[in-house]
Order: structure tokens, then C-alpha cells, then sequence
């Protein structure tokens, strides 16, 4: 969540002042041969949402190590024969704790530092923006957008008050973030191993070993089922590359096979060495997730999720997910009136089909804050669920709230969180510090859980440290070699 949110969320719709206009036009690339050269409209389609996907997933970063990744994703991305020159691609590296990457029509290619953080060598990196550039040579964004239209956009996103409990929020977004989510959007089984066969192809052209792409796999499903673990759900799957690129388990194998016995370099030491010191987890400046506990140490802002519950921080939301209902926590613009606000918010999340307004309004007070909240009972298309906005006014016209759908008769599933958000102190924001990689080598007397030992956290110490390296349950340190552990920045 971002220091600042001046934009209500909102649901916006075909026909309406919204960047998901760009969904109802023209679609750039529909008509265009796989493996074509990147087309005007397509380069036009690019530069204008690049600045609106840097925005949504946390800024790009600068730096030697943004220069490093660049260099790479150019390398790559030229293989690709969308262009014959690597300037022609703009790769970015996004300033966002979650695993993802994607790329746009118009040679844009966008990795967070997270997925990076979990690689091991170059290849892996060379890898991920190849299968990324993948999708954009085989026009996938572009089909999937003419199937979604078809499909009618509408219905593909749905109202936040007509998504099914347990499943998407999808009406939770930003103004901002309609176009970026529409983009980036599920791909199909066959699209993805598509992509991962040109991300292959890709990375043998260039000289690297592809088994890279089938390592980097694995990695990733091991980091969710870690991430699945840690915050005590049965599955894998959150909003993350796991989401948008899904089965990543699955597709190892037809990785492995495309590779065959194929070898090439993978520029281990080079890649660790460049990424050392690279912030890891949750940047404070967006705030930080610690266990139970969402901590912005700039708004001053702190509140516990509730038991059964977990957390994604997102760069204009913090979103509380469960099988009991789905919340975040957002703001917008606020004149100091916390009535108007929460029926602005309200009315924001019903959009233009439906008017939202809660049935009444109640005024009270939390650890010293004054709030406003309300709630509304909706037909959902499946039954009827509670809507709930509990908002907070923060003083100097700054507010924050809550907005929560929950099923009908569960509205006090979030009563707990919303009575623990208070205000932190300036030596408690202080104490919030970030992570970040220190890239160590092992020496003779080393081993997996002296390591481990090392990692900044309470918790799945040798956990973490092995799917960070790569290493299987069986796996030990090799004395002399480089790996990655978590610590706290200096």
C-alpha cells in the first residue's frame, strides 16, 4: 500500500472516462502473425500504459541492479525477432514484493525484484523475460482480449458486489488498474507452454543453458507452496505469477523436455553478485506485512488480520483474504466529512449499474480514532453477502477504510480487525525495518541450518532459505559457493 492513494477504487465500466476503454476499441496485435514485428498501434498501445503498470506495481526501480536486469531482458527480448535491435525493448524492474512478471504489445517487459530474489542464476532471469516476451511474439494478450471481449468485459471482471464469496474481488481495483489486471489476466494451459517453448528457444539462441526455465519453475512452486504454508492455507495460489501464469509445477517437465540435453551457460556468480543487497519482502514505504500484523510505518498505521486469515500488499491495497470473506484496506480522497466519504465509497463500488448506499451509518471510536461505517445486503447473482466500508479519519484530510464482503449474516467476521487498526508511534514506526539479500559464501564449517540460522525471520528459517536457493528438501551447502540468505538492512 503506497504512502499516498489519491484515486477512489472503483469499478469502472466499457463507456465510461477509464482506461478499460482501451478493451472496448481496437484491439492492436488481434490480427497480427505470430512472431511479427512489433506494429506501430502495438508500440503506441505500449508507451501509453507503461507509465500505468510502473504505477500499479510499485515503480521502477533504478539503479545498477534495474540496469543489470535490463541489460539481460534486451539480450533476450531480441531473440525473439520482434525487433532487431535490443533498445527496442523497454524491461523494467518493478519495485513490488509479490513473484510476478509480464510483459505488453510494444516490446514493454516488466519483472518484479521479488521473482528476481528467488532466482539463482542469469539464465533463470534470461528465462522468465524470454517466456515473457513469449507471450508477446505469439499475441496472446492480444487474442486473450478479443476472447474477453467477446465474452463481454463485463462480465469477465464483474462488480465487486456480484463477485461469488471465496473468489475474486474482482470490483477491489484502482481506477488505474483496469487496463494493467485486464493485461495481465490468466493465460490458457496451451498459451503458457507456448510461452515457455519460445522462452526455451529463446534462451538457447542466446547462448544460455534452458534447462534454466525448468529450475526457475520449480522455484516458483516451491515458493507457493511455502507461501501457502506460512499462511495457513490448503492451496497455492495467490496473487502472484502463480495467478496470472498458472500450474507452474506442471509445466517443468514439458520444460525439461523442449530442453533436452541441451547445456549453455547459466552465470551463477555473476547474477548473485548483482543482485546482493537487493531489497527483499515489503518495502516501508509501502508498509509491511509481519505475520498477522500490517505495519505502514509512514501513514503511522497498524492492524492485525483476523485468526484463519492472510495478507497481499498491494501498492494501492492491502487485501485480507479467507474463506470467510475478502476485505482491503485502500483510501480516497477525503474532505474531511467521513459520512460523504463511506457513500462515496459505497457509490464507487456499486458503479453505474447498481446503486450502493449502506442501509445506515454509524459513528464511533477506535484506539482514539473517529470512524464512520456501514453496510449494505447484496444479491450477488449466487445469494446474498454483506457489503461493509469501515472507515477512519486519520486527521489533516487523510482517511483510510476498510471495504469487506462477507457472507450474508458474517459482516462481524472483520470486527476484530477493524477495532485493532490504531495509530503507531514515531519510535514504534522506527522500529520497521527492511529486508534485504546478503549474498554469502559458504564456508567448510557451514551447512543448511547455520545458514538458515541467519535469516531474518522468527519463523521456516531453513524453509525459506532453501526454496530461496533452490535447494530440495535433501539438498546440502557446498563449502566454497555462493548463496543467498535474508538479513536485516543495515
Amino acid at each position: 500500500m503506497p504512502a499516498i492513494v489519491t484515486k477512489t477504487v472503483r469499478l469502472a465500466l466499457c463507456g465510461t472516462a477509464s482506461v478499460a476503454l482501451a478493451a472496448c476499441a481496437t484491439i492492436p496485435g488481434a490480427n497480427v502473425a505470430p512472431g511479427s514485428p512489433i506494429t506501430p498501434a502495438e508500440a503506441q498501445q505500449g508507451a501509453e500504459y507503461d507509465p500505468q503498470f510502473i504505477a500499479q506495481f510499485g515503480g521502477e526501480m533504478t539503479g545498477p541492479q534495474a540496469q543489470y536486469v535490463q541489460r539481460v531482458g534486451q539480450n533476450i527480448a531480441v531473440q525473439s525477432g520482434l525487433a532487431t535491435t535490443p533498445t527496442a525493448f523497454d524491461v523494467a524492474l518493478l519495485n513490488s514484493s509479490v513473484n510476478n512478471a509480464f510483459a505488453v504489445p510494444g516490446g514493454y517487459v516488466y519483472v518484479t525484484r521479488q521473482l528476481v530474489a528467488l532466482m539463482n542464476n542469469e539464465a533463470e532471469l534470461a528465462g522468465v523475460l524470454g517466456h515473457e516476451v513469449g507471450h508477446v511474439a505469439a499475441r496472446h494478450s492480444a487474442r486473450r482480449q478479443q476472447r474477453a471481449q467477446r465474452d463481454q468485459l463485463l462480465g469477465l471482471l464483474g462488480q465487486v458486489v456480484g463477485a461469488a464469496v471465496g473468489g475474486d474481488l474482482g470490483g477491489f481495483i484502482s481506477e488505474g488498474a483496469q487496463y494493467t489486471q485486464f493485461l495481465t489476466l490468466s493465460y490458457s494451459r496451451g498459451q503458457e507452454i507456448e510461452a515457455d517453448n519460445l522462452g526455451v528457444q529463446y534462451l538457447t539462441g542466446a547462448g544460455y543453458n534452458p534447462r534454466a526455465m525448468a529450475t526457475l519453475l520449480t522455484s516458483l512452486a516451491a515458493q507457493n507452496a511455502l507461501d501457502a504454508q506460512l499462511q495457513g492455507r490448503g492451496n497455492a495460489t495467490i496473487p502472484a505469477w502463480a495467478s496470472t501464469h498458472p500450474d507452474p509445477a506442471s509445466r517443468v517437465q514439458n520444460a525439461l523436455a523442449q530442453a533436452g540435453a541441451a547445456t549453455g551457460a547459466v552465470n551463477r556468480e555473476t547474477f548473485l553478485n548483482r543482485i546482493d543487497g537487493m531489497l527483499y519482502g515489503d518495502d516501508p514505504a509501502q508498509g509491511v506485512i509481519e505475520g498477522s500484523d500490517f505495519i505502514h510505518p509512514e501513514l503511522r498505521l497498524r492492524f492485525t488480520a483476523p485468526q484463519g486469515f492472510y495478507m497481499v500488499n498491494g501498492t494501492s491495497a492491502v487485501s485480507i483474504n479467507g474463506d470467510g470473506g475478502r476485505a482491503q484496506l485502500t483510501a480516497a480522497p477525503f474532505d474531511g466529512n467521513l459520512e460523504t466519504y463511506v457513500r462515496a465509497v459505497f457509490r464507487s463500488l456499486g458503479g453505474d449499474q447498481q446503486q450502493l448506499a449502506p442501509q445506515d451509518l454509524q459513528r464511533s471510536n477506535v484506539n482514539g480514532l473517529p470512524v464512520v461505517f456501514g453496510g449494505a445486503r447484496v444479491n450477488n447473482g449466487q445469494g446474498q453477502v454483506d457489503v461493509t466500508v469501515f472507515a477512519y479519519d486519520f486527521g489533516g484530510n487523510q482517511a483510510f477504510h476498510f471495504q469487506s464482503v462477507t457472507p450474508a449474516g458474517q459482516a462481524a467476521t472483520f470486527n476484530s480487525m477493524y477495532n485493532s487498526m490504531r495509530r503507531i508511534s514515531s519510535s514504534e514506526a522506527a522500529q520497521v525495518i527492511p529486508r534485504q539479500l546478503d549474498v554469502v559464501t559458504a564456508a567448510r564449517s557451514d551447512s543448511v541450518q547455520t545458514l538458515s540460522r541467519r535469516m531474518a525471520y522468527s519463523d521456516a528459517q531453513e524453509a525459506r532459505f532453501r526454496v530461496l536457493n533452490g535447494l530440495s528438501s535433501s539438498d546440502q551447502v557446498v563449502p566454497g559457493q555462493q548463496y543467498k540468505i535474508v538479513v536485516r538492512a543495515n
